[in-house]
């Protein structure tokens, strides 16, 4: 049951009747008409800005519409009052009778509660993580890992039929790298002294660990072989090394992936992709062989006044059109990357999200462009950039360098602190927003810790029913018998507070879905965590508040089952956002 979408209904449904009585013209276009929260607490529950939306196609002025419209809907057995505000917004308040009706139904419903079937098995693709193979995940892709798991989750949960995928950066100078790396740790590992690691190769001491699995595969075989020959075999081990380290670590965060795509099949299966691709683009009109202007200020060493195979992605609001091939005849990333989403397209997803780190800000107009090329507009694409993550410990910037090879690990971070709080506080600020990681706060338990605060908020309520079995031998906790109680008793303003904040869940969810913005959940979470803990904490001071009052089993009960309804809406959301819903601290 959704509040703010019963009452659109309801809304329209005024409307329609006073056009029927002729106090409004017939026809009017209800698409735009919105229920919402007011601003203000004070200002009711719902607000609808339906007449300023129909003043226009009514010819009639806003708050002469909100006038009418405030009649019609004051005459609804479910409100207590309307008024009109502002410019036009017309403010309803309901009943308690409502609110009691919307808990016996959450409570009816129990796990999982219905929400709007917003997705309607509509294929999507959330590709996320996808970091090159050349090393542990760092804390950076942590966020970007976490974040789009948990969209991932969200957008499953109102009904996309989700693949989640990771973009495997298998081809390109930087695992060639990373094999010459190894190749140089394997020639340690057989007994040569090799000195300071060269500039441009990788120094960490991870990159041992497979110098001695190429030297345990081939013992001294590629030893005096020229690099022609042993480059690939070398890679190859590299590469799956390296990635069997990612999966291990992102299992830790309880992140997976349905797909893991390979850049190199790209062009090493039975059909060159990136070439297919640009022939496709090409006889769209949108390839062409010319010269770029220099980049604006001071341009680059590498860069060449030469013509070169272009995309016409100005043509799709990019800034300048891109380069697909390099000067040496090899593809440029870019013209892979159209054909590794070309690829996607294909397995038939119509809307694609990649979750990026905020260092790829520049990539994403073209990626659009070529999108929007490859399916004349039909398929869209949602880049999701996340910030950067600045690791604290006790308020003191913790250092890193990864050119010295020496970083924070995802893995470290993982270990130090649990996955439950690595996924909701890299949840506890959108995206685009820098984020602070302390590695104190987030092992305190104290309100300073978020994901704490909304743990324990659970926990609390479960001790609340383990409590009331002990007090009531005959209760039956269960979501659905609690529907059963006398749900009227409930007339304090923290207990409607609280079933008024509950009533908010579906909204939450539904719009952190459309905007794809999980973060919502884990705000709405730590704002009914606090809802809840202030109503516990009123029924310390006064007796008469408390959940269980063993002279009154009638309201015990209906206390209870809104306690249950606490801790559905907590599990439930805590679920989306891959963080355990504990039943007891320790």
């Amino acid at each position: 049951m959704n509040v703010f979408a019963d009452f659109v209904i309801r809304v329209r449904e005024a409307v329609l009747s006073l056009a029927r009585e002729g106090a409004l013209p017939e026809g009017l276009n209800l698409e735009r008409i919105a229920v919402e929260t007011p601003r203000e607490a004070g200002h009711g529950d719902l607000a609808t800005n339906a007449a300023m939306v129909l003043a226009r196609q009514a010819a009639m002025k806003p708050r002469e519409l909100a006038e009418k419209l405030a009649g019609a809907l004051g005459s609804d057995p479910d409100v207590e009052s309307v008024e009109v505000a502002g410019p036009g917004f017309v403010n309803v308040t309901l009943k308690s009778a409502y609110w009691h009706g919307f808990l016996k139904a959450m409570l009816k419903a129990g796990a999982p509660f219905p929400l709007e079937d917003i997705g309607r098995r509509t294929r999507i693709n959330v590709e996320y993580v996808s970091a090159n193979p050349t090393g542990p995940l760092h804390v950076g892709h942590c966020r970007g890992a976490v974040f789009g798991d948990a969209l991932a989750n969200l957008l499953a949960r109102v009904g996309y039929a989700v693949t989640r995928e990771y973009y495997v950066n298998d081809a390109g100078a930087q695992v060639d790298a990373l094999a010459r790396s190894a190749y140089l740790r394997y020639r340690e590992a057989r007994g040569e002294a090799i000195g300071p690691i060269p500039e441009g190769l990788y120094p960490g001491e991870y990159v041992s660990v497979t110098g001695r699995a190429i030297g345990d595969k081939y013992g001294d075989k590629l030893k005096d072989q020229p690099e022609s020959e042993w480059l690939a075999k070398v890679r190859k081990i590299a590469i799956e090394n390296e990635m069997r380290k990612i999966r291990d670590d992102l299992d830790a965060l309880r992140i997976r992936h349905d797909v893991f795509f390979s850049e190199r099949s790209l062009t090493e299966g039975p059909t060159d992709k990136v070439a297919e691709t640009i022939r496709l683009l090409r006889a769209k009109g949108l390839v062409y062989e010319g010269r770029l202007p220099p980049p604006k200020g001071q341009p680059p060493e590498d860069w060449e006044d030469r013509e070169q195979t272009l995309f016409r992605s100005t043509a799709f609001g990019d800034d300048i059109d891109r380069p697909l091939m390099k000067s040496d005849g090899s593809y440029t990333y870019f013209a892979s990357d159209i054909a590794y989403h070309r690829d996607k397209i294909q397995r038939g997803f119509t809307t694609l999200i990649n979750v990026w780190g905020a260092d790829h800000g520049g990539y994403v107009k073209r990626m659009r462009a070529a999108v929007a090329a490859l399916t004349d507009g039909k398929v869209t694409l949602d880049v999701k950039l996340c910030q950067l993550v600045r690791l604290l410990r006790g308020g003191v910037p913790v250092k890193m360098s990864k050119r010295a090879g020496e970083f924070v690990t995802l893995r470290n971070v993982v270990d130090e602190v649990g996955p439950d709080s690595v996924r909701f506080m890299m949840l506890f600020r959108k995206n685009d927003a820098p984020l602070d990681f302390d590695f104190v706060t987030v092992t305190e338990q104290s309100r300073d810790n978020p994901v704490f605060y909304v743990q324990y908020a659970h926990a609390r309520a479960h001790s609340v029913l383990r409590n009331a079995v002990e007090a009531f031998s005959d209760l039956n906790v269960n979501a659905a018998a609690l529907a059963e109680a006398d749900l009227a008793q409930l007339a304090d303003r923290g207990e409607i507070g609280l079933i008024k904040r509950l009533a908010e869940y579906p909204r939450v969810v539904a719009a952190a879905a459309q905007t794809h913005e999980p973060h919502r959940v884990a705000f709405y979470l730590h704002e009914l965590a606090s809802d809840f803990h202030a109503l516990w904490n009123r029924g310390k001071d006064l007796p008469q508040l408390r959940f269980i009052n063993s002279d009154n089993p009638g309201l015990s009960r209906a206390r209870v089952g809104l306690v249950r309804a606490v801790a559905l809406a907590l599990a439930e959301g805590l679920g989306i956002l891959g963080v355990h819903a504990v039943e007891e601290m320790r």
